[in-house]
């Protein structure tokens, strides 16, 4: 296992901020996490650019409405890549209505530029309602 260092985990912290920013906040929270030329790649899209990403957040936003992206587990990193795991949960940090898991869940890696902000996102769907 690798030693994450403050990089890695500053720069998934800029990630979560991203991703859990409000309208007016968003375009700003992803300008500080990626380059202006950074990548978003899961199964359900392949972006580039601020303007993009941030359009493919408040997509997830919308699907979603009340719900945040939160770490399930340590980031774990070296060099310029990070990897950490993720969950949507219920804004108040527990499980869907309800009960039971969090609807989604997933797998992302990083990869950073020289100054720590993110060129790269690959992410990985570990769990995606049917309805998605």
């Amino acid at each position: 296992m690798s030693t994450p260092t403050h990089r890695h985990e500053d720069a998934v912290a800029r990630y979560f901020e991203a991703w859990n920013a409000g309208t007016e906040a968003r375009d700003k929270a992803v300008a500080a996490a990626w380059t202006a030329d950074g990548r978003y790649t899961d199964p359900l899209a392949d972006v580039r650019g601020h303007e993009q990403i941030a359009a493919v957040i408040t997509a997830a936003h919308e699907q979603f409405p009340g719900y945040v992206f939160r770490l399930s587990g340590a980031v774990d990193g070296h060099h310029d890549t990070a990897r950490f795991s993720w969950e949507l949960v219920n804004e108040a940090g527990g499980p869907p209505a309800g009960g039971g898991s969090a609807p989604v869940a997933g797998s992302d890696v990083v990869v950073l530029d020289g100054e720590g902000r993110i060129r790269a996102v690959y992410g990985f769907l570990d769990r995606v309602p049917a309805e998605a």
